[in-house]
């Protein structure tokens, strides 16, 4: 085993900004260093560990081998880590009780910032920081401990997670109001896999939704697709007549509200799951999240109105 203690901060920002810029000059331009400098670091960090770490592609570029890969990977996870804690030195500096991060997967910005708000306002010695990502982004911020609490839909397998229902995620199925399945009292379901489907990119929680509710309800029928990267370009992109989509409802509330969109009725639609609150279940939870988590739980349902859900739909 080689000595942790050999390893050096130096050598890892060498190693990482060669990846990033593939090239040494570059690198050296990065950390402002000179090019023999950063091919030092590089060496000692290979004899060190005893393996090549960068391999020269066939367009001249560097690239990790699966050594520097691991070692890479590695280096995100404690710097990240470090990130944390520097993040937390600093509130205790400036006199705040703590800092929270709370993960959201992409369909929840459309109500995690209200949850923000009012805590910002309710505990404003608590600082807290919303980082949004898909539902692979946000599970891999679990893993990596990045995050001290998520809102997701499904909980992962893994990491192991202590979760909390907070309310109703509702999923419909959109279409322009113009569209003919929009205008049937109850769409059927070879008429429904005549449509292109536009869906999430792979790694979203929407998509994987989505391809379920395909396959269950065509029974293995082939049907066509456009993949969009975010909910708001899919919203565009059936507005334009490009598809149909299933998407969550707070998503489109607003674009249903007031006639942008319309929901198709179906047999098992809308598709209803909860939004969960979780955190790993091996985390020791500071003060500040406990707080953040008990008013989430015990307030979640002030942001998810199912009256308003209810209403919308009804009138689309």
């Amino acid at each position: 085993m080689r000595r942790l203690d050999a390893l050096t901060l130096k050598q890892l920002k060498a190693l990482s900004a060669v990846t990033r810029n593939g090239t040494i000059s570059g690198a050296a331009d990065e950390l402002g260093l000179t090019p023999p400098a950063v091919h030092s670091q590089l060496k000692s960090l290979e004899a060190t560990l005893g393996c090549s770490l960068l391999d020269r592609s066939a367009n001249g570029v560097f690239v990790p081998t699966a050594e520097g890969r691991a070692l890479l990977s590695a280096n995100e996870t404690a710097a990240a880590a470090l990130s944390k804690a520097l993040q937390q030195i600093d509130a205790l500096k400036r006199g705040l009780a703590g800092t929270v991060i709370l993960g959201v997967v992409s369909t929840g910005k459309y109500v995690a910032p209200s949850f923000v708000a009012r805590l910002k306002k309710i505990f404003p010695k608590i600082d807290i920081v919303m980082s949004v990502g898909n539902r692979d982004a946000t599970i891999a911020a679990l893993e990596t401990r990045r995050v001290d609490l998520a809102i997701m839909g499904r909980p992962p397998r893994y990491p192991a997670v202590t979760a909390y229902p907070i309310g109703d995620h509702p999923h419909v199925l959109i279409a322009p109001p113009d569209h003919p399945l929009a205008r049937m009292e109850r769409a059927s379901v070879d008429r429904i896999l005549q449509e292109n489907f536009i869906l999430r990119e792979p790694g979203s929680g929407t998509r994987i939704l989505t391809m379920r509710f395909l396959d269950q309800l065509g029974e293995g029928k082939p049907f066509t697709f456009t993949e969009m990267e975010s909910n708001e370009t899919i919203k565009q992109a059936v507005i334009a007549g490009l598809g149909i989509a299933l998407i969550s409802f707070h998503a489109v509330s607003e674009e249903l509200k007031y006639g942008r969109l319309s929901v198709i009725r179906a047999d098992n639609l809308p598709i209803v799951r909860k939004w969960y609150l979780l955190h790993r279940s091996d985390e020791a939870l500071s003060g500040a999240v406990e707080t953040i988590l008990d008013y989430i739980t015990d307030n979640a349902h002030e942001f998810l109105d199912d009256q308003e859900f209810d209403r919308v739909v009804s009138q689309t």
